[in-house]
């Protein structure tokens, strides 16, 4: 009974900290607040437009255009927004709860990673993937109630895979009865969308889709054992990773096998061949989406740069020291083919833009490490930039596109009158220098004003813990 009662008092205790703690993130809570003077980069792709006003009213764009010309709320509380850049809050379309904390090994982290990823922009967010659902579930709830300060989730069910994964937290299908069981019951428990992975086979994918469809949810994947073509024409909605994990290049693939030479396909793949053209207007003639993850990839190729000390500050140190001794090993072996090859599908995701393809950008968590949210969005849209696309598109492809994939264009992912006041402050002028992005003061949810230091502080050494 002493034992019960102690638990008891901690879990409280807990509870109240918590929701002490995210009173001291906040920044600006007035109702009316109008930011003068302020660069904006909408989400439209339209350019940047300077010297605005955009005004909030109970945490909706009420205002927002020339400075000499918008009327400003005598009861408004003003931010002299010179030399500010104004973007809307990120929609992130693969940020998962979990990070890699061990052979095999994967750590949700409920506590650190909702307010590190609204602390990096994001204000919106799908999961694609969980290894606890009931606890993206429950933090998904607690976020809406405002009891803890975290981006709006789209919660992913369990990853949906076919058996051959070494990954102790996932689960392999039995076939296409057990893939409509699992899709109906975590509909049930209220997941929003779906995730298939490298083994699944192309009827227990037919079924997902199938299943999903009807419950009015849609299908993503990262795939291997079936091919994006064959996906495609399965019905499937959106596909991970870009071009990374594309199986279709491979000679002599087996059906329903992945194939160990998917890299080796890429890197000898000619980006130019009417293979790869053909794939393009496949996807975009079915309107398939892409998410890009550039992230997690470049972690993986010599001579890309470490993540910043800043990041690496928030994880605990065994975390710390594990993605240390990986960023070495990556470090001291010349990978000529890796490094073509991000280069290579960098411009592969540009061209599927051109083509009329819906791009939408994410940072996956996962590999050894050093993708941390909170620092992660932002080395997102610079390396957009970096292959080849205008700061505006990459920003309309961090925003606006996931909105519209997630239904939500009407509310969210662009800064206009009449939508919620998700707004991303950037201390300087990003259209200049990409990488000032990374000075990120502010973040706004639902007009609620964020002090993104704070956040960080408090996140110290508790990646990979909780």
């Amino acid at each position: 009974m002493r034992h019960a009662i102690c638990l008891t008092i901690a879990l409280l205790t807990a509870a109240t900290s918590a929701h002490a703690d995210e009173k001291d993130y906040i920044a600006y809570s007035q109702p009316t607040i109008a930011f003068v003077h302020a660069s904006v980069v909408d989400g439209t792709g339209a350019k940047v437009r300077r010297d605005q006003t955009l005004v909030v009213d109970k945490g909706r764009i009420v205002a927002l255009g020339d400075a000499k010309r918008v009327k400003i709320p005598t009861d408004a509380q003003q931010i002299d927004a010179h030399g500010k850049t104004l973007l809307p809050g990120f929609v992130m379309m693969h940020e998962h709860l979990f990070y890699p904390t061990g052979h095999r090994a994967y750590t949700e982290m409920v506590y650190s990673f909702p307010r590190l990823y609204l602390a990096g922009g994001t204000t919106t967010m799908r999961t694609a993937g969980t290894m606890m659902p009931y606890a993206d579930l429950n933090l998904r709830r607690e976020i809406d109630k405002g009891t803890v300060a975290g981006p709006d989730i789209d919660v992913t069910a369990p990853y949906l895979n076919g058996p051959g994964l070494p990954i102790l937290g996932v689960n392999a299908l039995g076939g296409v009865d057990d893939a409509e069981r699992m899709v109906n019951y975590w509909a049930d428990e209220g997941v929003t969308s779906y995730k298939a992975y490298m083994h699944i086979r192309r009827d227990e994918l037919q079924r997902i889709i199938e299943v999903a469809h009807r419950r009015g949810h849609k299908v993503t994947a990262h795939l291997c054992s079936v091919t994006y073509r064959e996906a495609i024409d399965l019905g499937i909605d959106n596909l991970e990773h870009g071009f990374f994990v594309a199986s279709d290049f491979v000679k002599d693939k087996q059906a329903d096998v992945c194939p160990g030479t998917v890299n080796s396909s890429l890197a000898a793949l000619d980006i130019d061949s009417p293979e790869a053209k053909a794939l393009i207007k496949h996807l975009v003639d079915h309107h398939v989406a892409l998410t890009s993850t550039l992230t997690v990839f470049e972690t993986f190729v010599p001579g890309r740069p470490k993540a910043p000390q800043a990041a690496l500050d928030l994880l605990i140190p065994e975390i710390r020291a594990q993605y240390e001794k990986s960023w070495d090993g990556v470090q001291a072996k010349p990978n000529p083919e890796q490094v073509a090859l991000f280069a290579k599908l960098g411009k592969l995701e540009k061209r599927f833009v051109e083509a009329g393809g819906l791009l939408m950008a994410g940072t996956d968590p996962t590999g050894y490490g050093g993708v941390v949210p909170g620092y992660s969005g932002k080395r997102q849209i610079e390396l957009l930039v970096e292959n080849g696309f205008r700061f505006e598109d990459a920003i309309r492809i961090s925003t606006l596109n996931g909105a519209k994939f997630l239904g939500r264009d009407k509310d969210v992912g662009t800064l206009e009158v009449g939508k919620r006041a998700d707004i991303v402050v950037v201390d300087g002028d990003p259209l200049q220098q990409t990488s000032a992005i990374e000075n990120m003061p502010l973040v706004f949810k639902n007009g609620v004003g964020y002090k993104t230091e704070a956040i960080f502080a408090a996140m110290k050494n508790t990646v990979g813990l909780n």
